[in-house]
């Protein structure tokens, strides 16, 4: 008798599976199994899972794998029929709501698809299927701890966010399912070669914020959704023009067989395009930036998980696996312009909001943005910039946003103004909130350190030196102004801590703690992971936990032990503080006996009243955003055009 050798599981086929099926398992049980201490446990256990998956695969790669003939087949089938499946299921979302566009949208997908199945082209068979460099490896940490964390903060969040609205029935199986899912496409996405693979999660991704978006199904949920849903799914329809140019035209269906040599024609550039115009869509670039603004009306976890994430690093992460491809040509110039103008028009934007959550998304938009402009530079140093803004503004994001998440739930309000003096009422709360701000902008946190790498990047192009210069300062001014307005009056000198769940305390000690270990790892953290990522290219030597180059130096590791004494002397600060004599504001010797009430016009009592200048004359988004969209289809249009030179 006979007997056929098996090929033996590797350890990373298993830790793949688990990072792609385990959440996807999770979310199906969520759904089905409607137990709130089931999903109370599962949800952590699938967090501590795909945390210890992801921090496994690190020691494995680089790495590739595919299947058997006969089981990739079977995959493929099932994956095609799954992307119909989808498609179809957008295509009755829009007719059920009436809307044109979404139809039209999935009927070309479709027609695309059908098209290139019943005339296929032969191509190459892929192998491997999945790939994982530094680059992948990088988003899987970051999907997998950060989404795992805001995932479980939810479980907090939504037990209150439901009660507040009054439900007669939980709708958390439904939103627990989703988030899970969502984590389980992006993993998918970041890890698959295969290019018919990557637009199948980068689909699911597109139902997955639809359906977050809508959760709470009041008419402004159920209108941003479709409007989230309309504008993906123009991204889907330019990744798949994209994809499908590239298996008809050249025989290439997965990113292991692109070579640098050959994209210097408009033939292989223009595929390159789409995949990128696709990338500026689910990152919300300019002009498709309203389906993240409305995407605010979801829960704040949403929000988070959308923002840091997921979604809007799936756009990311296209266009910096691409980037090499595209150096040193028109389409690499355009990007970098892109870029750099939509980092300066968002700040400009974010500049004239009073509400957080707003803030908080035109600031995603700009980092985003900037980005992309190191993509586009593509210069060693311009993509180790990328790679740490990447990083980083995964774990600041999603901190500030919980952070804006409890003090809506605390104070009913999103709007700064409400916010001013906080810290007397939150103030723990209010301190972390003020730390995520100075994690944004300060020294010696990542997100500046890959600021300060993208502008020497940018050193050789005036033009997008200047706009983010002037990106880089208005940046400054709105989360200047925001973490002022937590610190300063009203002063009664009581600092009364209040109270949170245990899961929203942790989740931000652990994110928290995060961004403080891992700027000051930046150094260590460079030469194992983010030089890889960055293209295997050295842009900065590394010395007693300084980071070099021709043009200067980044002394981390200093900088850390002056800001860590900093903040001791803070806490003597708050201590010294709470023991000093509280006097009201000098009002010209008008003030009356109730704090904060001078002696006004007629002899009339006055409340006095401070507040912030949002400069709405000047950057309010009436003003500007009609202007901002047409430049930016303007260089979208000389990005595309310009390929075919």
């Amino acid at each position: 008798m006979h007997f056929q050798r098996v090929k033996p599981v590797r350890t990373t086929e298993i830790i793949v599976a688990i990072l792609i099926l385990w959440p996807l398992a999770a979310a199906i049980l969520c759904y089905l199994v409607r137990s709130d201490r089931l999903r109370n446990k599962l949800v952590p256990v699938t967090g501590v899972l795909l945390t210890t998956a992801a921090l496994l695969l690190s020691i494995h790669i680089p790495f590739s794998f595919g299947l058997e003939p006969s089981a990739e087949k079977v995959i493929d089938v099932l994956i095609l029929s799954i992307d119909i499946l989808l498609l179809g299921v957008i295509l009755f979302i829009g007719l059920r709501h009436r809307h044109r566009l979404i139809p039209i949208l999935a009927i070309l997908q479709l027609v695309l698809i059908g098209f290139n199945e019943f005339y296929p082209v032969p191509t190459p068979r892929v192998n491997p299927i999945v790939h994982c460099d530094a680059l992948s490896l990088l988003l899987v940490l970051i999907v997998s701890i950060v989404g795992s964390v805001i995932c479980v903060q939810a479980l907090a969040y939504m037990k209150t966010h439901e009660a507040h609205l009054q439900l007669s029935a939980s709708r958390q199986h439904r939103f627990f399912a989703v988030m899970l899912l969502f984590l389980a496409a992006m993993n998918g996405l970041v890890l698959a070669d295969k290019l018919s693979y990557l637009y199948f999660f980068f689909e699911i991704t597109t139902i997955c914020s639809y359906l977050l978006i809508a959760h709470d199904a009041t008419p402004a949920a159920i209108t941003n959704a479709l409007r989230a849903l309309w504008i993906n799914s123009f991204g889907g329809l330019a990744l798949v023009a994209a994809v499908l140019w590239f298996a008809r035209f050249h025989g290439i269906n997965a990113f292991q067989q692109f070579k640098a040599d050959d994209f210097r024609s408009a033939v292989w550039l223009l595929p390159l395009a789409f995949m990128c115009l696709a990338g500026f869509v689910k990152a919300a670039q300019f002009p498709f930036q309203s389906w993240l603004l409305g995407a605010m009306v979801a829960p704040t976890p949403v929000s988070a998980l959308l923002h840091s994430s997921t979604m809007v690093k799936a756009g990311v992460y296209l266009v910096l696996r691409v980037a090499p491809f595209f150096q040193d040509t028109f389409l690499g110039l355009c990007v970098a312009l892109f870029g750099a103008f939509a980092f300066l028009a968002a700040a400009a934007l974010a500049l004239g909001q009073r509400n957080g959550k707003r803030v908080l998304a035109y600031s995603t938009i700009s980092n985003l943005g900037l980005m992309f402009a190191c993509a586009g530079f593509g210069t060693p140093m311009a993509l180790t910039a990328a790679v740490i803004l990447l990083l980083f503004h995964a774990v600041t994001k999603a901190l500030l946003f919980l952070c804006v998440g409890a003090i809506e739930q605390g104070i009913d309000s999103r709007d700064i103004e409400d916010m001013r003096g906080l810290y007397t009422r939150m103030p723990l709360t209010a301190l972390i909130t003020v730390a995520g701000v100075i994690f944004m902008i300060m020294p010696p946190f990542g997100l500046l350190v890959g600021k300060w790498m993208a502008l020497e990047a940018a050193a050789r192009n005036l033009a997008a030196l200047l706009m983010l210069a002037l990106g880089s300062a208005l940046t400054v001014m709105y989360w200047a102004r925001w973490a002022g307005t937590l610190m300063s009056d009203p002063l009664d000198g009581r600092f009364r801590p209040e109270s949170q769940p245990v899961l929203t305390w942790g989740a931000l000690g652990i994110l928290s703690f995060g961004i403080v270990a891992l700027s000051t790892a930046v150094p260590w953290l460079y030469g194992a992971l983010l030089q890889a990522a960055a293209g295997d290219v050295p842009a900065y030597s590394v010395h007693n936990g300084a980071m070099e180059n021709p043009t200067g130096i980044f002394s981390v590791f200093p900088l850390c032990l002056a800001a860590g004494f900093g903040f001791i002397l803070a806490l003597g600060a708050v201590r010294h503080a709470r023991q000093a004599r509280i006097v009201s504001p000098y009002m010209c010797g008008a003030q009356q006996p109730e704090p904060g009430v001078f002696t006004g016009p007629m002899n009339q009592p006055v409340k006095s009243e401070a507040g912030n200048y949002y400069f709405a004359f000047l950057f309010g988004e009436e003003r500007l955003t009609g202007w901002i969209n047409a430049g930016a289809l303007l260089l979208l249009t000389l990005l595309i055009g310009g390929t075919l030179r």
